[in-house]
């Protein structure tokens, strides 16, 4: 039997950080950190599914879903300080051993978590996110574009990752099965895409994504040494 959600929000580093949570606390906790643009709410499916089994969490980023936004001159938007907040937050709440659930943004920031806790890691669960080179297709072209030359190639980057179009791909990728997905996933997402100051948000953190693809040689020789329990998934009809 599913258990309830709860919806609840606590104080990390100043900031308002959102967070879904369902199921006994004394099950097996599974940390589930989402991608972009997307927010906790895109586990909510899972949950029904598990949350008789597993303890689950899953908080929402900065400047992502419902925690705070602060504006970049505030907080830098990099994958390392988002990192480093997704642990003072399990910090916070007393999670001290975890399995971690990292889809897409969610792998980068996963990884970091691990390697600056392994500790704290009982298991890693990667869905759609790349750890190497070869996992970055043709759809890729105008990103690695913006990484090398920003100014020039920022319009294009934004019209590429934040439009309805991208943000529906992003979700059904080529699969024909389209009325198996729920449109209000995407809609919500776009909507939160087109909030003030989430272009600027969105583009740093974007920029930032460079320094994963710099890391994936650290990430891969942890993963060789420390030999996790580890469980890749890639959908059949994710176009990246």
């Amino acid at each position: 039997m599913a258990h309830p959600i709860f919806y609840r929000t606590i104080k990390i580093d100043g900031l308002s950080i959102f967070y879904r949570e369902t199921g006994p606390k004394d099950a097996p906790t599974i940390l589930l950190l989402h991608g972009l643009p997307t927010s906790s709410r895109q586990f909510e499916p899972l949950f029904a599914r598990l949350s008789d089994r597993f303890h689950l969490v899953a908080p929402d980023y900065p400047g992502f879903g419902h925690s705070d936004w602060p504006e970049p001159k505030k907080f830098s938007y990099t994958f390392d300080h988002i990192a480093e907040t997704m642990n003072h937050f399990t910090e916070a709440l007393g999670l001290s051993r975890y399995s971690l659930y990292m889809h897409d943004y969610g792998g980068p920031v996963g990884f970091r978590m691990a390697l600056a806790h392994p500790e704290h890691v009982e298991a890693l669960i990667v869905q759609d996110a790349a750890g190497h080179n070869e996992g970055l297709g043709a759809n890729w072209k105008t990103r690695r574009e913006f990484w090398k030359d920003r100014a020039p190639n920022e319009s294009a980057l934004r019209t590429n990752l934040l439009s309805l179009a991208t943000t529906r791909t992003r979700h059904v990728g080529n699969d024909p099965s389209v009325e198996r997905y729920d449109p209000d996933l995407w809609t919500d997402e776009f909507y939160f895409l087109n909030q003030p100051g989430q272009a600027e948000i969105q583009s740093d953190l974007f920029y930032d994504y460079r320094t994963n693809v710099e890391s994936y040689p650290k990430w891969q020789a942890w993963m060789r040494e420390k030999q996790p329990r580890l469980l890749v998934i890639w959908g059949k009809y994710d176009l990246s």
